[in-house]
């Protein structure tokens, strides 16, 4: 399915690219009336440059090294926290998002950290539903560690509908 898709740390001059896939993938979200989501930026180019230099941004590469997808790290209480992955809609469904999964699966490995999280809609196909699909469970209100309490916050600030926003964790195989 992702034949000729590598994944690679991503190099500080292709930061504007991850950025422009970010923009296509969102527009799915106006595809189903989720304007504001569509409408909203990717980081600002110093954030997505501190998490490459960081070395917590990787990008799946074409068969010609352009990246055609990304996926943004931090650490939240202690596990990796998958604070963006993104696609690019031509490229969609064919694996590359979980490629880009399994490598922050092995990096914090890596690192000794106990699993991966990250929060989502559980109400878009492509988002709850997918994870559960490569291993990840919705959380409960008291499994929130406190980091991961004040990411819903964020998210909550910024206009996105908390009901409908999921915290999940996948623990780590290695």
């Amino acid at each position: 399915m992702s034949d000729g898709v590598s994944v690679r740390a991503a190099r500080t001059g292709e930061l504007a690219e991850l950025q422009a896939i970010e923009l296509a993938a969102g527009e799915l979200f106006r595809d189903i009336g989720m304007v504001a989501v569509a409408d909203h930026a990717p980081p600002p180019l110093s954030v997505m440059a501190e998490y490459q230099r960081d070395g917590r941004a990787w990008v799946a590469a074409d068969q010609d090294d352009r990246p055609v997808g990304y996926i943004l790290v931090m650490l939240v209480d202690g596990c990796a926290h998958i604070e963006q992955v993104s696609v690019h809609p031509a490229q969609a469904r064919r694996g590359i998002g979980r490629l880009l999964i399994d490598e922050v699966d092995r990096w914090a490995a890596e690192q000794g950290l106990p699993a991966l999280t990250l929060t989502t809609f559980r109400s878009v196909a492509w988002n709850g539903p997918y994870y559960a699909r490569l291993g990840f469970r919705e959380l409960s209100a008291a499994e929130f560690t406190p980091g991961l309490g004040e990411v819903r916050a964020a998210e909550t600030a910024i206009g996105l509908d908390p009901a409908d926003r999921i915290c999940m964790r996948r623990d780590l195989t290695g």
